[in-house]
């Protein structure tokens, strides 16, 4: 349907941009057959300027849109270009457009418009340095594609949930308790960020508990692998793992890791994994070890030093 749409656009914009072109071109020749001192004579540059700056802008769009109809393909095997990449092509291609207009509208070639176009963006830059570097960060993250819209992430210190919109100055999520954050894209490029949903939406998650040591490690493991195979909410095609962490007095320590299908059923994959572990052990009539805690040492107490 986008690739219909670019397509769309396109043709409209070659329609109009040959239409432009005719125009020009026979413009001069129909104000040719009026007479010297005509009042529309005068007429003549500005409106030939006009269709020409026109026509830049015209031909601006029939580029962007060929393009983006044929960067926004979907192939196997390949990622497509970020929307923000689109963007920014759009935004070279019209400044492109822009400056041949003011060109020809001030009679002026490209040099002197950059230079002061130039100091005027750098008055800017510093007024809104901020913003510049959102953008700047916007783009970076459009490039590198570390998430995609719908994928669940965790960013370290700022917030976890689902990407709802990743626009040019913020980042939005939808965190699991249906909260909206919305996030600086300079903040998140400095950030560490787990992508739950890359390369695949499943994952691994694992449960950690304490056995008597009086219960053989073979019994547990399958004591918990029976158990697990009630479970509905883990992924089915790959069975769940009980993997011995640590042995002692104290008791036995297992790992139990089960796989996810997607982030946001965690909580129901943990609780049902956890919930049948215990019915099979209370069912057995094995109880969890109590692991003892180290107390903190007691700080001796101490009198100041006389005065000498």
């Amino acid at each position: 349907m986008v690739r219909a749409l670019y397509s769309r656009a396109g043709s409209h914009a070659g329609v109009g941009l040959l239409f432009l072109v005719l125009f020009v071109l026979y413009a001069e020749r129909a104000f040719g057959l009026l007479p010297v001192d005509h009042a529309l004579q005068p007429w003549l540059e500005p409106v030939r300027n006009a269709a020409i700056a026109l026509a830049l802008f015209t031909a601006a769009h029939l580029l962007h849109a060929l393009a983006s109809a044929r960067l926004s393909q979907r192939r196997k095997g390949r990622k497509p270009v970020p929307k923000v990449l689109l963007d920014l092509l759009r935004v070279f291609l019209f400044a492109l457009a822009a400056l041949g207009g003011l060109s020809l509208l001030f009679r002026q070639d490209l040099s002197g418009i950059l230079t002061g176009s130039g100091l005027v963006l750098a008055v800017l830059g510093f007024a809104i340095r901020n913003v510049v570097a959102d953008t700047l960060s916007g783009i970076a993250l459009g490039i590198e594609a570390p998430f995609r819209i719908g994928d669940w992430v965790r960013i370290e210190n700022l917030a976890q949930g689902r990407v709802q919109e990743i626009g040019w100055r913020t980042t939005r999520l939808v965190t699991g308790d249906s909260t909206y954050v919305i996030l600086p894209n300079s903040q998140i490029s400095r950030q560490r960020i787990t992508n739950f949903s890359a390369p695949k939406k499943e994952y691994r998650d694992h449960a950690e508990l304490t056995l008597p040591v009086a219960l053989p490690v073979a019994e547990a493991r399958e004591l918990m692998r029976a158990a697990l195979e009630r479970a509905a909410s883990i992924a089915e095609d790959k069975p769940p793992e009980v993997q011995l962490v640590s042995y002692g007095p104290a008791g036995i320590t297992y790992r139990v890791k089960y796989w996810v299908p997607q982030h946001d059923r965690e909580p129901a994959c943990r609780d049902e994994v956890l919930g049948l572990i215990d019915a099979a052990l209370r069912e057995r009539g094995v109880v969890l070890a109590q692991v003892p805690f180290a107390l903190p040492c007691a700080q001796q107490a101490s009198t100041p030093h006389e005065a000498v």
